[in-house]
């Protein structure tokens, strides 16, 4: 008896480690496909993870998935990041986390880093294969923004505050715009709502699962200040240039609220006026940065490969992206307690329908108004809408199509 419960117990083990083996697989899978595909900046890649992770695979729902755009949104960095590595510490711990953050990064990383040596790619901005993949974004951000309203503006209270946050955010456009916009909804939600939405209290304790204990969370927000007071002493001790390329990263990665392109100007400034890049390699980044999918933030990975090789381009990617990793990981554990409570809920409701808002606001500028030029450009894009709404072709042929279409018709 004793031998056969030994027995039961192993095949439970293996049983166990081989679905976890499967689950982390899956999640680095799964990533790389939308880091080798997502084309067309951060709201963009929010509309391929809705796709991907809610509306094909369920991991979780509608409500959760605004609910975590909103955290990401509200923490400096890359939201769309950090909202890729929400959704793998929700599907597989810590570990699914780093999976799924290394999936998404490390193609456009690696691209960039092979990109870094030809300072004449910037030409290629222009190119009508680049000319397609912004009019692929505007057909996925669009699909996904009138999606996420049905789910999120769904009556008059809601599709007011949606309308608000667009206007202000179009009509304020400042780095503490987005944040005070999501505040603003949430004390709204907070004084108007008794529901936070209409998905039932079992299924929101099924959703909140965040497998990180609160001591790893505290740690982490701890480390992120530490680091932030740290490193530039470390930089004006050393006078090393390795330092000084970690802290401008660093600080860059922790301090910009919206991410994608509102870094651009921060490593400008940490970099080009401080005499470590010239001029015309910056912007010969900054083009190669607009031809590779992915987060906007790899671009660190072609200052790093120019400053000190491909092994300073592998540590500015983690030190541009090691901020938004310790802030989401830290806040995670808290926000799955709180998001259960019946005011904040109430509270969530108004964030939601905030989200909203601002995704249609940047659908608006700055992809409609640098894309959409004409009758012409009008009709493509509206193709590929085509494409997504109506025949239901999957993302990655629609990002084919619009390639070809660029060459054909936009070169």
């Amino acid at each position: 008896m004793i031998n056969h419960r030994y027995l039961m117990e192993g095949e439970i083990r293996i049983a166990k480690e081989k679905h976890a083996i499967h689950t982390y697989l899956e999640i680095l899978y799964v990533s790389t496909i939308l880091g080798l595909t997502s084309f067309g900046g951060p709201i963009a890649h929010l509309g391929y993870f809705r796709h991907e992770y809610v509306q094909k695979r369920k991991w979780l729902d509608e409500e959760r998935y605004a609910s975590l755009i909103a955290l990401c949104q509200f923490l400096p960095g890359p939201a769309s990041s950090q909202a890729g590595i929400g959704i793998g510490v929700i599907r597989g711990g810590l570990l699914g986390g780093v999976l799924s953050f290394i999936g998404f990064t490390l193609p456009s990383a690696a691209a960039l880093i092979l990109f870094s040596g030809l300072l004449q790619i910037s030409g290629a901005g222009g190119s009508g294969w680049i000319a397609g993949l912004k009019m692929v974004a505007v057909a996925v951000v669009l699909h996904a923004v009138l999606g996420m309203m049905h789910n999120l503006a769904y009556d008059m209270k809601t599709r007011t505050i949606a309308f608000l946050s667009l206007a202000v955010a179009l009509l304020w456009q400042t780095i503490y715009s987005q944040p005070l916009i999501i505040l603003a909804a949430g004390l709204t939600g907070y004084l108007l709502f008794r529901h936070a939405g209409r998905s039932s209290a079992a299924e929101s304790e099924t959703v909140l699962r965040f497998p990180i204990s609160k001591k790893i969370g505290t740690l982490c927000l701890m480390l992120f200040f530490v680091l932030l007071a740290v490193l530039p002493a470390v930089r004006a001790w050393t006078g090393s240039e390795w330092a000084a390329m970690i802290d401008s990263l660093y600080r860059s990665g922790a301090l910009v609220f919206g991410g994608g392109h509102v870094v651009l100007p921060f490593l400008e400034q940490e970099f080009v006026r401080s005499g470590l890049m010239d001029n015309s390699s910056f912007l010969a980044g900054y083009g190669a940065t607009q031809a590779v999918p992915g987060p906007l933030f790899t671009f660190a990975a072609y200052i790093g490969t120019v400053l000190k090789g491909w092994s300073g381009g592998v540590l500015a990617i983690l030190a541009i992206f090691l901020p938004a990793f310790l802030l989401i990981i830290g806040v995670l554990p808290f926000w799955a307690e709180l998001s259960r409570q019946p005011k904040i809920k109430n509270t969530l409701a108004g964030v939601n329908a905030a989200v909203v808002g601002l995704l249609f606001a940047a659908f608006y500028s700055p992809i409609w108004t640098s894309v959409i030029r004409g009758p012409y450009d009008f009709v493509l894009a509206a193709f590929l809408f085509a494409m997504l709404a109506i025949w239901k072709m999957p993302p990655w042929t629609v990002v084919l199509a619009g390639v070809v279409i660029g060459i054909l018709f936009l070169g």
